[in-house]
């Protein structure tokens, strides 16, 4: 960007590409009511509100599942385990929370609707009995958010930069998530458990 003084005044000159003082000030005034999206934002705001929808059913429904093994683990390896699921539980919240407030930003309106969530989440709600089960379950849980959220983040690309550094983050969680309960599923039942399949 230029910048020249006159009359003891900094003033930008245009560079192609971006706009004007003026420009900004005037578009900055249109539309107020619509809040944080501006005319500059390109991407496909109900498609984004849709698909924040469906990460929010899955982080909430994954925080329950994690909530439940949380409670129902048991065995000798439980204590430490439990202890990760109910980890992993409030970091499923704190997504979800983040994903509301967002969903908000973009003038849309979070669904926490129990009334079909578990059809709007990407994961699936299996209770599980076993500790090595619900280790496995919430694995699948996490690979299928991962997928998601990478499908998410090529759809959005530069469409939404603010949407989209929020799934990044989420997702590097997630990847996080998929390796610890990974080592969790070696240590419970080492020797008999399969890798899962690639899909």
């Amino acid at each position: 960007m230029g910048l020249a003084t006159r009359a003891g005044e900094l003033q930008v000159s245009s560079t192609a590409g971006l706009s004007s003082i003026e420009a900004l000030r005037a578009r900055a005034r249109e539309q107020i009511e619509d809040g944080a999206v501006t005319r500059t934002y390109s991407a496909d705001r109900q498609t984004v509100l849709r698909l924040l929808n469906e990460a929010l059913a899955t982080e909430l429904v994954c925080t329950l599942r994690y909530r439940r093994h949380y409670f129902m683990a048991n065995g000798v390896h439980a204590e430490a385990i439990k202890e990760e699921f109910r980890t992993h539980a409030q970091e499923e919240l704190e997504h979800a929370d983040r994903i509301a407030a967002r969903i908000v930003q973009l003038d849309g309106e979070p669904n926490f609707d129990p009334k079909g969530l578990e059809t709007r989440s990407h994961a699936e709600y299996v209770a599980a009995t076993s500790l090595t089960d619900m280790i496995r379950e919430d694995l699948v849980a996490e690979r299928i958010a991962i997928d998601s959220y990478k499908e998410m983040v090529d759809y959005i690309g530069a469409h939404d930069p603010t949407t989209r550094r929020l799934l990044e983050d989420i997702l590097a969680k997630e990847e996080e998530h998929a390796e610890e309960l990974a080592s969790m599923l070696t240590a419970v039942a080492p020797g008999r458990t399969e890798k899962p399949a690639r899909g």
